[in-house]
């Protein structure tokens, strides 16, 4: 399967979106607790999985979730690092949401999910895709199998 970049690119804008009202004061003030807390990391993984998929659209899904998977744990493994030039990086609005703030071991939960909805999610898209090249039709629902 190929991906297509221009709708990768457009998940990417809305996700990005969706993690920035998550940690805005609209968020703060209108999302459940639970969502403040744990939406934005995982969004940001999902952007992660997505950013992968478009830069490289012919790579397999597995190789895509495990390089996601990979990076997210990484920046976040990097946060038990702490030296006066990126703490200062991180201490910025762009540096913070790019690279964190501090360890949080429930972020690599977070991580996870947000990577396991870009796989459901271009897996449902693979499916539908390939239903509409079979004229509408599922692979399984042929008759003349």
């Amino acid at each position: 399967m190929q991906r297509n970049r221009l709708v990768y690119g457009g998940w990417i804008v809305v996700v990005i979106a969706m993690g920035l009202v998550s940690r805005s004061g609209w968020g703060r003030e209108f999302l459940a607790v639970f969502v403040r807390e744990y939406a934005g990391d995982a969004l940001w993984a999902l952007m992660v999985f997505l950013g992968l998929g478009f830069l490289f659209p012919r790579v397999e899904i597995w190789k895509i979730a495990a390089g996601a998977l990979g990076i997210s744990f990484g920046v976040e493994v990097s946060q038990l690092y702490h030296a006066e030039w990126i703490d200062g990086i991180r201490a910025t609005r762009m540096g913070g949401l790019v690279l964190g703030r501090g360890w949080v071991a429930t972020d690599l939960i977070c991580y996870a999910v947000g990577v396991a909805v870009g796989v459901v999610g271009e897996k449902f898209a693979g499916l539908k895709c390939s239903a509409f090249r079979e004229g509408g039709r599922l692979p399984s629902d042929r008759s003349d199998q």
